[in-house]
Order: structure tokens, then sequence, then C-alpha cells
């Protein structure tokens, strides 16, 4: 009795997780801020303390414990993106620590100063990312909380404006919730609440964006009955640069919505239309409020009040022209001199002791970043995914743009602080919390298809399809 020869199955190849290349690039950038660290204390003549191990091990351990917490519940994501960030991070602490040795705080305890306030927000940080990576099983979930979101955003943005300047100012600015111990600046949870409202609108009312009026110059201008969310945008930022006094948010949130607009529309007009309302508000602004013109007068020309409103952007060039290709070297320069250095300048302090070189590799590591972000929405199959995620990245560019164009004076000075480098505890912990909503989006993103639906409720296989291996 003969039998028919059997025919080949198939077998699918397994796609690999890469959460064993994320741990190694985890531990080289913790030995890449341990040397930092060391450098900084051998140039400063402080001694090498075995307090500063502590840190050491407090910093792996913190992030081992976020790689443990992707490994098991998003075991597919990008493996660039959590690390890439720790190295960020990493540096932006050993530059506060380098600042408060300049301002001569006490260090004969740990790192002292401000740089063990920022290890504590560090830690508040990462503990909310990792519990984002546990429990938001689906992204797509906080699709039905769009407008709850929004409306919350909405408040958060509003609560510093409705306080007392005794409750709410510094610096001239009214972004603060200042309670007794610390404050809270609302407006960066606000503007990840606002992103994931505008993905979530953008997607349930494409109809209304898209829809076509008239036909000039080449472009299909929307219908005026349908520029009420553009409109709605406008005055909200021009509301937050009256009233709060802070341009850097007001920019940021305006700008993220018209590219998010433009993503989900693939219509220019949108784009012309809201830079023109952008130029009206700029131009009145101008000329109605004094907070804006000292601004725009001082990125003109700050050498005009070398001592009094140019004097931090005088510093901040100063800054730069001594670090030059090069820098001073870790410990070896005088950032101390900037106003403001660990918070809306510490570009100018890693200009001045890594200089140029140093300060490109910074801006790559963000880049890095934002690629991964702009390649997840493109992976992700899911539109409400696709606009988050690119949402997500476009505001880290954006503001990465916002910040480093003010201090090289290339645009008027916001105040924004630099993504995970910059001491604060606000913008460290939203950061944290929008780089978790990244990468759980990533994880749908680079999911193979039949491994079963994702944790915690069922998934259309269209959005866990791979379309490459990122």
């Amino acid at each position: 009795m003969t039998t028919q020869p059997q025919a080949p199955v198939a077998v699918k190849p397994v796609q690999p997780t890469r959460r064993n290349a994320e741990l190694i690039l985890l531990g080289f950038a913790a030995l890449i801020t341990t040397v930092a660290l060391l450098l900084v204390e051998a140039t400063q003549e402080q001694g090498l303390r075995w307090d500063l191990a502590q840190y050491t091990v407090a910093y792996l351990a913190l992030f081992a414990g976020a790689h443990l917490a992707i490994r098991r519940f998003a075991p597919y994501a990008d493996p660039l993106l959590l690390p890439v960030v720790a190295l960020l991070n990493g540096l932006g602490l050993v530059m506060i620590h380098r600042l408060d040795l300049a301002e001569g705080e006490n260090t004969s305890q740990g790192l002292g100063g401000t740089a063990n306030q920022q290890m504590l927000w560090t830690l508040v940080g990462v503990v909310g990312f990792s519990a984002i990576v546990v429990f938001l099983r689906d992204h797509r979930l906080l699709s039905r909380y769009g407008y709850v979101c929004g409306f919350a955003g909405l408040i958060l943005l509003a609560i510093p404006a409705l306080l007392p300047s005794s409750m709410s100012e510094q610096n001239g600015a009214k972004i603060w919730i200042l309670l007794p111990g610390f404050s809270i600046q609302p407006a960066e949870f606000s503007k990840i609440l606002l992103l994931i409202f505008f993905a979530a609108v953008l997607v349930s009312k494409r109809n209304l964006f898209t829809s076509a009026g008239k036909h000039v110059l080449g472009m299909d201008l929307p219908r005026p009955r349908d520029l009420a969310p553009l409109l709605a945008a406008w005055i909200a930022s021009i509301s937050v640069m009256i009233f709060e006094k802070d341009l850097g948010t007001s920019l940021l949130l305006y700008a993220s919505f018209l590219v998010m607009v433009y993503i989900a529309t693939e219509r220019f007009s949108w784009v012309v239309l809201g830079l023109a309302l952008f130029a009206v508000g700029s131009v009145a602004a101008y000329y109605l409020f004094d907070h804006v013109r000292v601004r725009v007068q001082t990125w003109r020309d700050p050498f005009a009040d070398p001592e009094g409103a140019g004097y931090q952007m005088v510093q901040s060039l100063f800054s730069f022209a001594t670090g030059g290709i090069f820098g001073t070297g870790l410990g070896n320069g005088q950032p101390g001199t900037v106003p403001a250095a660990s918070t809306d300048f510490i570009i100018a302090a890693i200009g001045e002791e890594l200089g140029l070189v140093g300060l490109a590799a910074v801006l790559m590591l963000y880049t890095i970043v934002i690629i991964r972000g702009l390649r997840t929405a493109i992976a992700v199959r899911d539109s409400f995914g696709k606009l988050l995620a690119a949402g997500l990245a476009t505001t880290l560019a954006i503001q990465l743009f916002i910040v480093v164009g003010g201090v090289t004076k290339l645009i008027p000075l916001t105040g924004l602080t630099t993504p995970w480098m910059s001491y604060g505890g606000s913008s460290l912990v939203a950061n944290y919390l929008l780089l978790a909503i990244l990468v759980r989006i990533s994880h749908a993103a680079r999911r193979p298809i039949g491994t079963g639906p994702l944790p915690g409720g069922p998934i259309a296989a269209a959005s866990t399809e791979v379309i490459e291996k990122v």
C-alpha cells in the first residue's frame, strides 16, 4: 500500500520582540550617564563618594522596572524609545547636578540641590510610565473618552488664570498651581489630554474637515461653517497668551492642532488659514500686550539692553560661543552665568560644555524618538492610533524646535522646557506619560497577526497587522 507524499507545511517565522536589545541599550544609557557624572565630579574636584553609587543603582533599578513592565505587558513595543529617553533623562540629571555645583549648592549628601528633587520626579515619572503600560491594554480605549479628555484639558489649562496671582504666578507667567512644598504646571498634562481629544474628533468628524468649499489658488478651501474648530483652537491659544502670558504653550498647542488637521485631511488650505490667523493674532498681540512686545524686541536685539531684558539671551549666546565645536568639557564651563539654566536654558549649558558636536548628538537622540514615533503612526492600522501617535511625535518635534530656536535666537523666547532634560516635575512626569502612550501604540503596530487578542479585550486583526519590522 502506497501513501501520498505530504505537502510541506509552511512555518511562519516568529516575530522577535527585541526586548533583549532594549535591555542592552538601557545598559549603555546607564553607562554613559555614570561616566558623565564621574567626569563632572572629578572636574569639579568633588571627590568620588560611595553615596553617588546609590543614584546609579537607583537609576538602573528604575529603568529595569520599566523594562520589565514593557517586556511583560507590551513585548512588541519599539525597543529604542525607552533607552533613548533614559539617556536623555540621565544626561539632564548630570547637567542639573553640574549647575547645582556652579551655584554652590551643598552636595555633601548625594547629588544635592535640585538634582535630588529631579531624581524624585524621575521616580514618579517612570512609575507613571509603567502604570500606563500595564493598565492601558488598548490605546483605542482613549478614543471613547475623547470629549472628556478635551474638557479636562481645557479645565487644566484655565485653572492658573482663574487663581489669584499669589497661587499661580511666577516670573510674570500665570501657569502654575502653587501648593505648600511643591507646584504643578497643569498645561503640561493638558497638552496630552488635548492631543487625545484632537485625534478623537478628527477621526469621528473627518467629513467636517474634508468638505470642500471654494477652489482658490489651487486649494480647496473649507466651507465657512466648518471653520468653527479652527477658530476655537485659535481663540484658546490666544486666551492662554493673554491671560496666562504663556507664549510657549499657546504656540505649541495651536501648532500641534494644525499639524494634526493636515495629517488627517491632507489639505494644505487648513494650514494656510491657520497660519493666517496666527499672523493676525501675533501682530495684534505685539501692539496690545507689553509682555509680547518685550519678548519680540529682546529677540530682535538682545544687546540693546544687555543688563536688563536681554541679559538672559546675551548670556546664552556667550555660552554657545564659548563652547565652540567641541565644548569646554563637562564641568569646565561657566553655565551658571545663564539665568534659569537648569530649566529654560539647559540647551545653552549643554552647548557650552559639550559644544556643537555634543549638542548635535543630543538633538539626534530626540530625532530618533520623533522618527520612531512617526514610524509607529505609519505602521499602526487604526485611524485613531495613527493620528495620536503622529500628534505625540510632532508635538515633541515642535516643542524641541521652540526650545532650541528660543535659546539660539532663531525665534523669540517662549519659556518651554526641554523634554526629559530640563528641571521640572510637571514637565518630566507629563512627558513620561506621553512616552507610555507612544509605547502602547507601537506595541499594537508591531504586534504580529495570529497571536490572539490584545490583553484586556478583542482587537481587530487590521489594527495588529505588522507592515514591516521597524
